[in-house]
């Protein structure tokens, strides 16, 4: 994997969540890809876990937007400090910002993901 890759695997990540498409945000993970999100009790490992976090995620929203704010690229690590824009489904907005953390494996796949937000937030301007 050639480092000016791994921004479009990230770029594909965040789009399919725009996109509310679970299925093309599980496709940038590999088969065994372990993700630690704030808001799962335990590492969601393997597309199954991922599918259905993100599907619990999107239910909240009528539309969502992300926007890569900053990306930062060390070898076949990447942090991209990023802010999301919403609508839930009862038509409150949301905003929120965090860092997501990958590592893309030499498939250009993302291996592992540390995510360092807050959902409890996120869904607190969701629920008002």
């Amino acid at each position: 994997m050639t480092s000016e890759k791994i921004p479009a695997v990230v770029a594909g990540y965040f789009s399919a969540i725009g996109e509310k498409d679970p299925d093309a945000w599980v496709a940038c993970f590999a088969e065994q890809a372990t993700s630690y999100e704030p808001g799962a009790p335990t590492p969601l490992q393997g597309h199954a876990a991922l599918r259905q976090f993100l599907t619990n995620v999107l239910e909240a929203f009528q539309s969502i937007a992300m926007t890569e704010d900053h990306v930062f690229l060390s070898g076949n690590r990447v942090a991209v400090k990023f802010t999301g824009r919403g609508t839930g489904k009862n038509g409150r907005k949301v905003v929120f910002e965090g860092i997501d953390v990958f590592e893309i494996n030499q498939a250009g796949k993302i291996q592992t993901m540390w995510g360092y937000w807050d959902p409890s937030a996120m869904m607190a301007q969701l629920q008002g």
